[in-house]
């Protein structure tokens, strides 16, 4: 089994943690950083090739999830990709100049674009459109755009760390089983 596509960009390589899980096709480019038990999915796609994209430790990017970053042009403002640790990262999610802090979840097939933030212990449901919105933290955001749900219960909380912890496993046995 061949492993995943790592592509320089302009001179700048991707920098990937030792203990970090990149599926055999995943595609990584540019300037992107992963952190340490961080773990990128089957299928996925992190393009940094006109500005920088940084996923922190213990986070995951789930099957098929498309990471990439606005460039900076005259008159308008570029936006990085920035994902913090221990995040949770569904499948088949769009990210686009975002960041997401510490402990963030974000629900298969939402669409974060430039300029959203999404606050740690804050979750966006799946299939959610956010468009340069800030999301509070222990706050639901769902809908097409998204808007403000409820607040999350203690066990939704509980129950986030949870499944990041589980992706953090997976990702470390998925490793040392493709080696």
């Amino acid at each position: 089994m061949s492993g995943p596509l790592i592509i320089p960009w302009k001179g700048v390589s991707p920098r990937i943690a030792a203990d970090a899980f990149i599926a055999p096709n995943a595609v990584i480019i540019g300037d992107v950083e992963i952190g340490s038990k961080a773990s990128i999915w089957f299928g996925c796609v992190l393009r940094a090739d006109v500005n920088y994209i940084r996923v922190g430790a213990r986070s995951n990017i789930q099957d098929g999830t498309v990471v990439h970053c606005e460039s900076e042009w005259p008159g308008k403002q570029g936006f990085a990709t920035i994902i913090g640790d221990d995040v949770l990262i569904g499948h088949m999610v769009m990210i686009h100049g975002a960041t997401l802090e510490n402990e963030a979840f974000i629900g298969m097939s939402s669409t974060l674009l430039n300029g959203t933030v999404v606050e740690g212990n804050a979750m966006v449901a799946a299939g959610a459109l956010v468009a340069g919105k800030r999301i509070p933290r222990g706050q639901l955001w769902a809908g097409s755009p998204a808007k403000f749900m409820r607040d999350l219960t203690p066990e939704e909380l509980v129950g986030m760390k949870a499944g990041k912890d589980r992706y953090v496993t997976n990702g470390q046995i998925y490793r040392e089983q493709l080696g």
